[in-house]
């Protein structure tokens, strides 16, 4: 099992930058596939982005790509979302979440375990 919390959501303007960090605790965090997804009120949780266990792999959902980079560091126990050109559009609670035998999914409901989210707003 592992344990996850979330850190650097915020306010920015569009265009600006964050970077959120995915802080695991417990045993084996470098052998889960760790994911990225977000949700608006009222809407369904949407992918972001999944790197595999050896950051070797990385996929990304359709509305961020060429704009967000998921990392890790697994001496560190922590993924990494950097989010570049923020948009209005990218406003919603962002969820870290693990999933485990290192399986590479797009699908929230495939994964094991979840953080309790940060908030993410952007202004125009």
């Amino acid at each position: 099992q592992v344990q996850l919390v979330e850190s650097g959501g915020g306010l920015v303007q569009t265009g600006g930058s964050l970077r959120l960090s995915c802080a695991g605790a417990g045993r084996s965090f470098s052998s889960y596939a760790m994911g990225w997804m977000r949700q608006v009120p009222g809407k369904e949780r949407e992918f972001v982005a999944v790197i595999s266990w050896s950051g070797g792999s990385t996929y990304y959902g359709d509305s961020v790509k060429g704009r967000f980079t998921i990392s890790r560091d697994n001496a560190k126990n922590t993924v990494y979302l950097q989010m570049n050109s923020l948009k209005p559009e990218d406003t919603a609670v962002y969820y870290c979440s693990a999933v485990e035998g290192g399986v590479i999914s797009s699908t929230p409901d495939q994964y094991d375990y979840w953080g309790q989210g940060t908030q993410v707003t952007v202004s125009s």
